[in-house]
């Protein structure tokens, strides 16, 4: 039997998304392994986040 897929969280804002990525990058987060990772997360987030923006205005 399959395993059921994770229940998705629920999505942030594209404003939390944005500054979770601003502070990130201000703080020199990139360096590591860990902060490369989290960056590329936080995009897919935060694209997801515009295309919920953007359904939401049509």
């Amino acid at each position: 039997m399959p395993t059921p897929p994770a229940s998705p969280r629920a999505a942030r804002s594209l404003a939390v998304v944005n500054e979770e990525i601003r502070a990130l990058l201000s703080a020199g987060g990139l360096v590591s392994s860990e902060g490369r990772r989290r960056y590329q997360e936080l995009l897919v987030e935060w694209a997801a986040a515009v295309r919920g923006d953007v359904t939401e205005a049509a």
